[in-house]
């Protein structure tokens, strides 16, 4: 009876974890880490531009869109309706990035990553679906991942801010019932998209 009871616990801890997304960065207990003087519409614009940064720096270049934004509430830790937010940035690459190439693309990116600063954390290296995580020096979650039928994608994701309103960046979002998206990723480059490993 214990061990179903620990386990709920833990179980209602990680849900209540994953959905604010503020104690996933860096040291939940630190409240030092809370970037109280960023708002959410800043730390939005900067997860764009680290989203951005990293596709540029792709050559050859891809395609990219960007996928559906989410801003939750991370804590009202003033207990008078003012708290933190947490922002999470993404791109949906639509060039075809073949078996052959993953590595390659991984690479390049990991290495662009290193050379900002940025921290690796965990690679994951799965045939069919790897990724690279990693931390930026003001606090900034950003991934690469394969997916499902090789979509790759870009996550960034704010440190817990100063709560504040959020605009979208002036980007046509990616429309989920789109005929694109059913075949995403579906544009074709002679590099990225060939079947030999460089």
């Amino acid at each position: 009876m214990k061990s179903r009871t620990s386990q709920a616990v833990v179980a209602i801890a990680s849900a209540a974890l994953a959905i604010s997304g503020c104690g996933l960065i860096g040291d939940a207990g630190n409240e030092s880490k809370r970037e109280t003087n960023v708002n959410m519409q800043e730390a939005g614009d900067r997860a764009e531009q680290i989203l951005d940064g990293t596709l540029a720096g792709i050559k050859p270049a891809v395609e990219a869109r960007r996928g559906p934004s989410s801003d939750p509430i991370c804590t009202d830790f003033k207990g008078d309706g003012t708290g933190t937010g947490s922002v999470t940035r993404r791109r949906y690459v639509m060039t075809i990035i073949s078996d052959e190439r993953r590595g390659s693309f991984l690479g390049v990116v990991e290495r662009q990553w290193k050379k900002k600063g940025y921290e690796i954390t965990t690679v994951r290296e799965h045939k069919e679906m790897p990724a690279i995580f990693a931390s930026t020096p003001e606090g900034f979650r950003i991934s690469l991942e394969f997916g499902y039928k090789g979509q790759a994608f870009l996550d960034a994701t704010s440190p817990c801010v100063a709560e504040s309103r959020v605009t979208e960046a002036p980007r046509e979002p990616l429309d989920p019932n789109s005929e694109a998206s059913k075949r995403l990723p579906y544009i074709r480059s002679d590099f990225w998209s060939a079947d030999k490993p460089l």
